[in-house]
């Protein structure tokens, strides 16, 4: 499932992923992307991949390709926040095609992530 979690801010959009994602779990991250970028531009993107994440079906594997192509130029920071470093090879395999610079933290460090993305706006 991927979660909108609160971001306090229109440039930054924050979701939760957990269970294994699914074909229908992009039909919740496209739209707000998409409504984002429209009436903003450049966003930033927070990924938060907890210890009851489980990666992708192959569907939502080729829709999360998809979404990065689609969004390339669309986000210049990406915190992608980790339960431990063994699952930030897992989140490395699907930014790989991102423009926008990508940073890993463990999740004791989410403080951090949240500073990172704030970090020179408004």
């Amino acid at each position: 499932m991927i979660e909108l979690i609160g971001s306090g801010s229109g440039t930054i959009k924050a979701f939760r992923f957990t269970g294994e994602l699914h074909d229908r779990d992009y039909k919740v991250l496209g739209p707000e992307v998409d409504a984002a970028v429209a009436a903003v531009g450049k966003i930033r993107l927070l990924a938060a991949l907890g210890s009851d994440f489980h990666g992708w079906d192959l569907h939502a594997a080729w829709d999360d390709f998809q979404f990065t192509v689609n969004h390339y130029r669309d986000i210049e920071r990406i915190a992608v926040i980790v339960d431990h470093r063994c699952k930030e090879w897992m989140a490395r395999l699907h930014w790989p095609m991102a423009k926008g610079e990508v940073r890993y933290f463990e999740e004791a460090d989410s403080p951090a992530a949240w500073d990172w993305l704030r970090e020179g706006l408004n």
